[in-house]
Formats: C-alpha cells, structure tokens, sequence
C-alpha cells in the first residue's frame, strides 16, 4: 500500500482502526463499543482464569475433531471429483448449494439427529467447513495437465499411484487454498455450535458475558477468535507461497 508515493505497511491500517475504536469508545456514544485499551485489560484478565482455559480447551477440541474430519474426507473426495467425471455431477450441484446456503439454519436437523452433545458441535464445524475444502480441491485436480497422465502411463502408474503420487501433488497450491478457508470458515462453526447446541466453552462465556452486559469482556474474547483466525490465514497464505511452484508442474 502506498500512500503520497511512500510505501505504508499494512499493520499501519491495523493502528488506524485501534485509533478510531479508541475515540469512538472514549467519546462514549454507546455501551456496546468499549474503549480498545479497557478491552485489552480485560484480555489480560481473562485469559489467565481456569475458567478461560477449560473454555479454550473445549473450543479446540471440537474446533480440531471437526477441522481434521473436514480435510480428511474433503480433500480426498473433492479431488476425486475432479477427476471422476460421473461423481463430479454427482456432488457438485449440493457443493455448490452448501457453499452458497446459510448453514446456521441447518444446525437444528443436525442437533434432532445428533442431540445435543459434543458430537453435533464437531459435525458443525465439519458443516461449515468441508464445501469451501472440496470445491478447491476439485478446482486443483481439474487444472491438471493430461501430459502427467500421460506421463504416469508411460512408467507404468496404476491410476491409484498417479491420484496419490501425481494429481494430488498437482493440486497442492489450490488445496492449501481450500483448506486455509475452510478452517476460518471452521472458527465461525465451532461458535455457532457452541451456542446453539449446548452452551459450552466460548459459547457459555459469549452467553455470560452478553447477558449481563459485559461488553468490555465479550470484545476481548472476540479478539481470541480474531487472532486465531488471522493466525490460521497467515500460517497456510505462507504454506500456499512456499507450495506454489506445484502449480508449473501442472504445464
């Protein structure tokens, strides 16, 4: 970003906002937007707590379980449908409609199949994450180029070897991609079903905080969860740099 010819960092957008979030909270026009440095004190309060701990550990343990199902069976399968004609027209139109459909309204058929439990907080999560992965990964397999199955044939591959050892390795920048916002997709899931299911970890303290007006509180533990998304968006960006030279192997 440049700015009357001089070169601006992008953390400088970041100080920008703190700055107007300050002011706005300073000048006290409503109670729901605190000043920053009153948020960041209640920040440092909080985390240390047990209670904060035990919520962070319930969080990401579904946060994981589902983020782990999400890429084991998206990845493999929506790359399959790249390369599997018939069950591309399959699953494509219900990827396409799940990527696109607001999912939150689908939590309670999960919740009348599942109950309650830890275990429809996870398929949430897998819920708001596995489309993005499978639409990605398919797009990756698709770019393929037919000289490597050429080539695969040529050494005698059988189409498993070529899949795993080829088309997959091919496809690594757009399934980095893929997953990258499938996890970022995955916060917004675990959330969701933390309220919605059974108020638990952060869900439980998003209801406390929220209902008794502690909005200093809530903002703080909305930072967490910005933090870790921006954790997560920052780590696989770096990975899809490091894989990019896949791509020109796809030529």
């Amino acid at each position: 970003m440049t700015l009357f010819g001089r070169r601006i960092p992008m953390s400088a957008s970041l100080l920008l906002w703190a700055a107007l979030w300050e002011i706005v909270g300073r000048a006290h026009l409503t109670i729901l937007i605190p000043p920053l440095t009153e948020v960041f004190a209640r920040l440092a309060e909080i985390v240390p707590t047990e209670g904060f701990a035990e919520s962070l550990a319930l969080t990401a343990r579904a946060y994981l379980l589902g983020s782990t199902i999400a890429i084991g069976v998206g990845v493999p399968l929506g790359a399959l449908m790249g390369r599997v004609p018939l069950l591309d027209r399959l699953l494509l139109p219900w990827v396409n409609v799940f990527v696109s459909a607001p999912l939150s309204a689908l939590v309670p058929v999960i919740m009348a199949l599942f109950g309650f439990g830890e275990t429809t907080i996870v398929l949430t999560v897998v819920l708001f994450a596995i489309w993005i992965i499978m639409l990605d990964s398919r797009a990756g397999t698709l770019h393929v180029s037919p000289s490597l199955d050429e080539m695969a044939k040529s050494y005698g591959a059988t189409p498993l070897q070529a899949f795993l050892k080829i088309h997959l390795w091919a496809a690594l920048p757009e399934i980095l991609a893929g997953v990258r916002l499938g996890l970022i997709r995955a916060v917004k899931g675990v959330i969701i079903g933390q309220l919605l299911v059974s108020v638990v970890g952060f869900g439980h303290l998003f209801e406390i905080y929220s209902s008794n007006f502690l909005m200093q509180h809530m903002w703080a533990l909305l930072l967490v969860l910005f933090a870790l998304a921006f954790a997560i968006d920052a780590v696989f960006a770096w990975l899809e740099r490091r894989f990019d030279y896949f791509a020109a192997a796809r030529q």
